[in-house]
């Protein structure tokens, strides 16, 4: 793999993982438009699929980024909890759209951990 301008292997905007989750994120928001929602759905999945998008950009503009992985995994796991959570279970297009969301980014964040623990350490360990 080629080295990151930064000298680590990680080149930015490279990493399918966070292609995914980038595409995940913008899915469940356009997934609002032919999926019925009520009103707490459709917040929680245009606020939560927005957030996920915003991460997966993170992880691509700086592949290093732990904690970017990490948040694809914590929106993830809301995203799963988000049904209950907001009392949407029971609207099965939604629902099922939220937890194979949520799922999904779970994939993607724990695939990229690490490939970005390694970048991040190769880096931390230059500046050291």
């Amino acid at each position: 793999m080629a080295r990151g301008s930064d000298g680590s292997g990680a080149r930015p905007w490279t990493r399918w993982q966070d292609w995914g989750a980038l595409l995940l994120g913008v899915y469940l928001i356009l997934a609002t438009l032919w999926t019925v929602t009520g009103p707490a759905a459709l917040t929680a999945m245009i606020l939560l699929g927005a957030l996920l998008a915003v991460s997966g950009v993170w992880s691509l503009a700086m592949p290093g980024s732990v904690a970017s992985e990490y948040a694809h995994v914590v929106l993830g796991i809301l995203l799963v909890l988000s049904p209950w959570m907001f009392g949407y279970a029971g609207s099965g297009g939604a629902a099922w759209t939220s937890w194979v969301v949520g799922v999904l980014a779970v994939v993607v964040g724990v695939a990229a951990l690490p490939e970005a623990s390694s970048a991040h350490r190769s880096r931390t360990a230059r500046q050291h």
